[in-house]
């Protein structure tokens, strides 16, 4: 008992809080968008936007440290942990004006932007992930714990819980969306925004709660009763969604992990690269692209047979490699022309770069041991007269009970005809040939070579 004592003393942030009063007092302040508030946000909205759109990093930093869209979601967290329906539906309202404003900035921003290409900060904000979710909640706790202790909210963690947080890349992301008419930009910016704010304000109020913030006292039992009914109501009616978006986030965070790892574990080999990897559930299908040292259809169908060890019964892999692979490439490329941009160009340059690299190593390999057997031979004829030719060329060894293969480098020695090398001879060869052939290893095969003298 006294370790848990102990403990309890380090983790305990009772002496460090601040009157439970002067927090709500600050936290109802933050919630207000009039004025100079509204003006701040709307800046922050272009200052973002201009980010996104030239692809700066520290430009979207910038505009959410200076945004003021905490205040409202942490607001709603509070007035939730409190059972104070007035402080929601104030925070709730000015949530929703909020959010407006900062979508139609953002809207006119990329309806008179130059810059119509969609950069990859912009794609980045399109497709929520459950990192999305635990930052959002992680985050929303830092801010909460922050804001109620002393020195919390003159430190760094408020700004930290701003930049990690990501609020309003989301919300201009959407602006875009409309902007542009993709309505997937659209509804997977807001999804996104959406996941964030549930998020913050269910960690804040969970926080709240923990804390022990003393209950919004009513007037009468009955509007006490009514506000604890809506009060459930509004939280089952955002929490409901926001959960089921994230188990079908971790399903398909999980099932996107179990394909990294099975192209991984049983496809990856030297020489190969695998270019992408597809998998459409609906046909159970797992399709890779690969460029390079092909992947046999014996490795592939004992790939294929590991499928279901990796979350993956039922489904059907294709290999495209080789000329299928150029294909699928070129068309590829000719279908994207007219979807150009910096990012998709340098994404293309990168396998083309690849795949030309897989082919010149391909082709080195057929040339390189001949020009080391021609310059070795000299030498040879020299040091070890009873051998009359040799030949270089690199081999691969494969086992019939499992994937894995060695590779080897085969010396082929053509001993003239009644000659033989003596054991300390042979080892002599051996230790010759390590010394002047790169490789981790050589393979020696001795022959008979009858003369060609008449």
């Amino acid at each position: 008992m006294n370790i848990f004592k102990s403990i309890r003393v380090y983790f305990n942030i009772r002496p460090d809080l601040e009157e439970n009063q002067e927090i709500i007092e600050e936290i109802t302040r933050g919630i207000s968008f009039r004025g100079a508030n509204l003006w701040i946000l709307i800046t922050a909205i272009f200052i973002a936007s201009l980010g996104l759109n030239v692809n700066s990093t520290a430009v979207i930093i910038g505009a959410m440290l200076i945004s003021p869209l905490m205040g409202p979601i942490i607001g709603m967290g509070l007035a939730v942990g409190i059972n104070d329906l007035e402080l929601l539906k104030r925070a709730a309202k000015n949530f929703s004006v909020a959010t407006l404003i900062s979508v139609l900035t953002a809207t006119i921003y990329f309806l008179i932007s130059p810059l119509g290409e969609a950069q990859s900060e912009l794609l980045a904000r399109t497709s929520p992930t459950l990192y999305d979710v635990l930052i959002a909640f992680f985050g929303g706790a830092a801010g909460i714990i922050a804001l109620s202790t002393r020195g919390g909210k003159s430190g760094n963690v408020l700004p930290g819980v701003a930049i990690a947080t990501a609020l309003m890349p989301p919300l201009c992301t959407a602006g875009y969306g409309i902007a542009s008419g993709n309505l997937f930009f659209f509804l997977g910016a807001f999804y996104l925004f959406f996941i964030n704010t549930v998020f913050i304000s269910l960690a804040t109020a969970i926080g709240v709660r923990m804390m022990k913030f003393p209950p919004h006292s009513f007037l009468s039992t009955d509007k006490a009763k009514k506000a604890r009914h809506i009060l459930t109501g509004v939280i089952i009616a955002t929490t409901a969604p926001a959960l089921v978006m994230t188990v079908n986030i971790i399903r398909t965070s999980i099932f996107e992990n179990n394909v990294h790892n099975f192209v991984k574990g049983e496809l990856s080999q030297s020489g190969t690269q695998i270019l992408s990897s597809s998998a459409d559930r609906q046909e159970a299908t797992l399709r890779i692209v690969a460029v390079g040292r092909e992947i046999s259809d014996s490795l592939r169908k004992v790939a294929e047979g590991r499928l279901a060890s990796y979350g993956l019964h039922g489904f059907h892999l294709t290999v495209i490699q080789g000329v299928q692979s150029d294909s699928l490439l070129a068309n590829s490329i000719q279908k994207e022309q007219h979807l150009y941009t910096p990012a998709s160009d340098h994404q293309k340059l990168l396998e083309l770069s690849t795949e030309n690299t897989a082919l010149s190593q391909r082709l080195s390999e057929y040339t390189l041991y001949e020009e080391y057997a021609r310059e070795l031979r000299s030498e040879l004829v020299i040091l070890f007269p009873s051998v009359r030719s040799l030949s270089l060329a690199p081999i691969v060894e494969v086992q019939t009970d499992t994937t894995s293969s060695t590779r080897y480098i085969a010396v082929l020695l053509g001993l003239e005809a009644g000659k033989t090398l003596r054991p300390a001879e042979f080892v002599k060869l051996q230790h010759w040939f390590r010394a002047r052939v790169p490789g981790d290893s050589l393979a020696f095969i001795t022959k008979t070579t009858h003369s060609n003298k008449q």
